[in-house]
C-alpha cells in the first residue's frame, strides 16, 4: 500500500521541455479537426454525445518548471490517508531514523518530513546520530519510511524503522466473547487507550489473545501491575485476563545484508553457499542429529499443549459445575432470606394487627365508660327535677 500511494505522491516529468509537447498537441488537435470523423460527430447544442473535453494538468506548473530536467510534484490531501476512525499520532506512528549526519539539525529534519504533513514529535541525537517523529497516521508513516529510507543525507544513507512501541501488552486466556471495543473499555481504567486489537485466525475466530497499546509507558506499567496482583474479569465467566509485555518484533524489514557484520565469523560462516547436505558425511549426520532434537522438542511442546489443553477444559468443566453449585447455594440462599421476610412481614403483620385490636379494645372501652358516666349523669338530673313534697305511690302502699 505505501508503494502504490508512494507513486500517487511523486510524478516524475523528464520531458526535456514543455514547448514541444504544446506544440504537439496543437498538431493533434489540428489534425482532428480537419479529420472526417469530427465533421461526422453530432452537435452537442443537438442534445446529442457531448464533444470531449480537452485534457487539462492536474495541477498548474510553477516558476522554474519549463527548466529541463526538473520534477512535477502533486500534492495530496492528507486527511485521506485517514481512515474513519482511527486515531491520530499514536506510537504506531513513530518513525526511528538512524545513521544521521550529525551537522543536520532540526529544521532540516522537518523540512525532511514535511510533505507527510504535520509532526507532533521531533527529536534529534546528534551525537549519536539517530532521531524520532511521529507523523499522523500509520499509512504516512508508512509511506515516508518507503520513499526515505536509504536516502543519502551527508554522504550517509539513512535508516528508517518504526519504533519499538514501549507501551504495549500482550492479553491471554481471551474469552470468545470478547470484541476489541470490550478490550479497550477494560483496560481504558488505568490510562489513555491508543489500540485494543483481538488477534484472530485466518477465519477470523478469536485465538484468545489480544494486545493493548496504551498512550504512556505509565499506565502500561500500572496495567501490568495491577493485572499480576489481582484478577481482570472481562466477562461473567470467572476467566481473568493474563497481561504480559509484549515481545517486540521486527517481521517487515528484517536483516539485510548490508546490515550484516563482516566480523571473522560471519566470512567463516559464509565460506560456503546454501546446499544439501550429501547422506553419509560429516554435514549430513550432524543435520540429522539437528533434526532429531528438533523432532523430539516438537513432540514435548505438542505433548505440553496437550497437556495444558485437557487441564484448561477439566477446570472449565469444574468451573462449569462449580458456577452452577453456587448458583443452587445462592439460590437456597436467596429463598431462606425471602422466607425470612416473609416471617418478619408476618410477626409485624400480626403485631400491627394485635395493636389495632388493642386500640379498638381501648376505645370501645372509653365509649362504654362515656355511655355510663352519660346515664348517671341523666339520672341525677332527673332527680332534681322531681319536687320535694313528691313521694313516690311504692312508699305509701
Amino acid at each position: 500500500m505505501a508503494h502504490r500511494n508512494l507513486k500517487q505522491v511523486n510524478i516524475q516529468n523528464n520531458a526535456p521541455s514543455p514547448k514541444p509537447q504544446q506544440q504537439q498537441q496543437q498538431q493533434h488537435t489540428k489534425r482532428n479537426m480537419d479529420s472526417p470523423a469530427m465533421e461526422r460527430r453530432p452537435n452537442a447544442a443537438e442534445g446529442k454525445i457531448p464533444p470531449p473535453k480537452p485534457s487539462t494538468a492536474t495541477s498548474p506548473p510553477a516558476e522554474g518548471e519549463g527548466v529541463a530536467g526538473e520534477s512535477l510534484e502533486m500534492t495530496l490531501d492528507i486527511k485521506s490517508f485517514r481512515r474513519p476512525g482511527e486515531k491520530t499520532f499514536t506510537q504506531r506512528c513513530r518513525l526511528f531514523i538512524g545513521n544521521l549526519p550529525t551537522d543536520l539539525t532540526e529544521d532540516d529534519f522537518k523540512k525532511l518530513f514535511s510533505k507527510y504533513g504535520e509532526a507532533n514529535e521531533v527529536f534529534i541525537n546528534r551525537d549519536r546520530g539517530f532521531g524520532f517523529i511521529r507523523l499522523e497516521t500509520r499509512t504516512l508513516a508508512e509511506i515516508a519510511k518507503a520513499e526515505l529510507d536509504g536516502t543519502v543525507l551527508g554522504n550517509r544513507p539513512i535508516r528508517i524503522r518504526f519504533a519499538t512501541h514501549g507501551s504495549a501488552l500482550t492479553v491471554r486466556n481471551l474469552s470468545p466473547v470478547v470484541s476489541n471495543e470490550l478490550l479497550e473499555q477494560a483496560f481504558s481504567e488505568f490510562g489513555p487507550v491508543e489500540r485494543a486489537i483481538v488477534v484472530v485466525d485466518d477465519r477470523g475466530r478469536p485465538t484468545g489473545k489480544g494486545i493493548v497499546e496504551f498512550a504512556n509507558k505509565p499506565s502500561a506499567r500500572k496495567a501490568l501491575d495491577r493485572c499480576s496482583d489481582g484478577a481482570l474479569l472481562l466477562t461473567t465467566s470467572p476467566r481473568p485476563a493474563i497481561v504480559e509485555p509484549t515481545e517486540q518484533l521486527d517481521e517487515e524489514d528484517g536483516l539485510p545484508e548490508k546490515l550484516l557484520v563482516k566480523s571473522v565469523p560471519y566470512h567463516k560462516e559464509r565460506e560456503h553457499p546454501p546446499r544439501f547436505a550429501q547422506p553419509g558425511t560429516f554435514e549430513f549426520e550432524y543435520s540429522s542429529r539437528w533434526k532429531a532434537l528438533d523432532e523430539m522438542e516438537k513432540q514435548q511442546r505438542d505433548q505440553v499443549e496437550r497437556n495444558i489443553r485437557e487441564a484448561k477444559e477439566k477446570l472449565e468443566q469444574e468451573m462449569e459445575a462449580a458456577k452452577h453449585e453456587h448458583q443452587l447455594m445462592m439460590m437456597r440462599q436467596d429463598l431462606m432470606r425471602r422466607q425470612e421476610e416473609l416471617r418478619r412481614l408476618e410477626e409485624l403483620r400480626n403485631q400491627e394487627l394485635q395493636k389495632r385490636k388493642n386500640i379498638e379494645m381501648r376505645h370501645e372501652e372509653r365509649r362504654r365508660q362515656e355511655e355510663e358516666m352519660m346515664q348517671r349523669h341523666r339520672e341525677q338530673d332527673e332527680m332534681r327535677r322531681q319536687p320535694d313534697g313528691f313521694k313516690p305511690n311504692y312508699v305509701d302502699s
